[in-house]
């Protein structure tokens, strides 16, 4: 009797495990199961949105909460299930493996979904709707639960791993140059001209940082010649300094669906190697 109870929890373990987990299904494309997440969550992107309308009030915004609310359990139940049934995978088997599930950057981003808002609305308090606004701008962490099923996020993520370093150096050498840019502009535009919006280095910066990302509000602007040479050489610059990284994850994202394609090749020929491999006997006995 314990030993049939037990077959029947492993199997119903195992059979989640397969509907939820994206890696461990045989078909293409997202279960059931996964499809309803991905529609809570665009779904909860939708409340946000609802919760912040002043025109939705009594009983219509009485809705909204109680649905959000509705949301929040789901998104509780989801987690539970998914941390039980993560011990089908060798890796997370047993409480170790379950607590290095746990500390992993998809079951942390399920956590952070649901658990602060949640704790916030079930425990009593004074009503602090900053903290309660701040809680539900938590709920764009769930975007992270619909990368889970999209293959595009995974193969992004492995390429800012791989152009790691350049991508830091180009970060450096663009904040050198928006520093060095809004000095020479302070001098030139603040100390030389008495100007406000260049007064203080940092003042200047958010000239720089406008500049150089080739944004230009207009809202500051040099006006001596002096600082509109520096300006244009400076936005000659920044034309650089918005393609380098730019160009720097493009090749990192190229090799990096190159390598998976041919992993996935070497792969297949494996596949095929054994197959033929099992065929051959097969062959002789009947020669």
């Amino acid at each position: 009797m314990i030993a049939h109870q037990v077959g029947i929890y492993t199997g119903l373990r195992h059979k989640l495990y397969r509907e939820m987990e994206p890696h461990a299904r045989d078909k293409p494309g997202l279960s059931s199961t996964n499809t309803f997440v991905v529609v809570l969550v665009l779904a909860s992107f939708l409340l946000f949105a609802l919760e912040t309308e002043p025109a939705i009030t009594g009983a219509a915004r009485a809705w909204v909460s109680t649905l959000n609310f509705a949301v929040l359990g789901l998104f509780a139940i989801e987690y539970v299930v998914r941390l039980w049934v993560a011990g089908e995978h060798p890796s997370h088997a047993g409480f170790a493996g379950r607590i290095r599930y746990a500390l992993g950057p998809y079951a942390l981003a399920d956590l952070a979904a649901f658990l602060p808002e949640l704790v916030w609305l079930l425990i009593p308090h004074s009503g602090d709707d900053e903290m309660l606004m701040f809680l539900r701008v938590l709920r764009l962490v769930r975007l992270l639960k619909i990368a889970r099923f999209v293959p595009a996020f995974e193969v992004m993520g492995a390429a800012l791993k791989r152009a790691g370093t350049q991508l830091l150096t180009a970060l450096s050498v663009a904040l050198a140059l928006v520093f060095v840019s809004a000095v020479l502009l302070y001098f030139i535009e603040g100390v030389g001209e008495g100007r406000e919006q260049f007064a203080s280095i940092p003042r200047a910066i958010w000239w720089a940082i406008a500049t150089l990302t080739t944004v230009g509000y207009g809202d500051v602007y040099p006006i001596t010649v002096w600082g509109k040479v520096a300006a244009s050489l400076i936005a000659f610059a920044g034309i650089g300094v918005v393609a380098l990284p730019t160009g720097i994850f493009a090749s990192a994202f190229s090799d990096e669906l190159r390598e998976r394609e041919r992993t996935r090749r070497a792969l297949l020929d494996q596949i095929a190697e054994k197959s033929a491999a099992a065929e051959k006997p097969a062959s002789a006995r009947k020669a």
